[in-house]
């Protein structure tokens, strides 16, 4: 796994056992219609993700648009497959979201193990 997919990955479990120390209900819920939303359902798990990364790009979550590409990456999704989701997200959101395309084909890279 790359340097930089780890650190994502460590940093992202250990603020999520931080918060969820808190024990604050509403944070909880949150965090448990989250991971149910992407579970499968009349939607393949897949879809889902590539849903999930188009809202994340066009919202401008560099965060979210990691965590829902690994998820993709996981899922069976090809390159190709992410280049157009990332070409909606674009069409969607406009050029401002060019620069977060940049970083998610970078973190895509990471994620083959292709050095950026």
């Amino acid at each position: 796994m790359h340097k930089k997919v780890q650190e994502f990955n460590d940093y992202r479990s250990k603020m999520n056992e931080r918060i969820l120390e808190s024990d604050n209900k509403v944070i909880k819920r949150i965090f448990n219609l989250d991971t149910n939303t992407f579970a499968a359902g009349h939607l393949p798990v897949k879809t889902k993700e590539l849903l999930g990364l188009v809202a994340s790009a066009v919202l401008r979550c560099d965060d979210c648009v990691q965590y829902h590409l690994e998820a993709a990456k996981k899922n069976g999704v090809t390159t190709a497959e992410m280049m157009e989701t990332m070409a909606i997200a674009n069409l969607v959101g406009g050029t401002i979201v060019i620069p977060h395309l940049r970083r998610a084909v970078e973190y895509w890279d990471f994620l083959e193990n292709k050095e950026a």
